[in-house]
């Protein structure tokens, strides 16, 4: 089992492809024991170049109340009146 490192972002793009040829892969089996090194290898490379803030919770309550077309109003039952 070859398996390199992530180093350039088309090495992740490769990387991406064949795991999407693994996906269906065994556990315990070669293949799936590759897909489970590849993933990670992924999940690493991602975090040190795609990072991501956690949202604001406040924007992110926003952000849900948009989705699913709710106002303050809605709220009120479930967490009362501002004082």
């Amino acid at each position: 089992m070859e398996i390199r490192p992530i180093k350039t972002e088309a090495d992740y793009e490769a990387t991406l492809r064949e795991i999407e040829g693994l996906m269906l892969a065994a556990a315990g089996s070669p293949e799936g024991d590759r897909l489970d090194v590849l993933v990670t290898l992924v999940e690493a490379y991602e975090r040190n170049h795609y990072p991501m803030d956690f949202p604001d919770p406040v924007e992110a309550i926003k952000f849900r109340m948009e989705q699913q077309g709710l106002t303050v109003e809605d709220l009120v039952p479930i967490i009362g009146r501002k004082n």
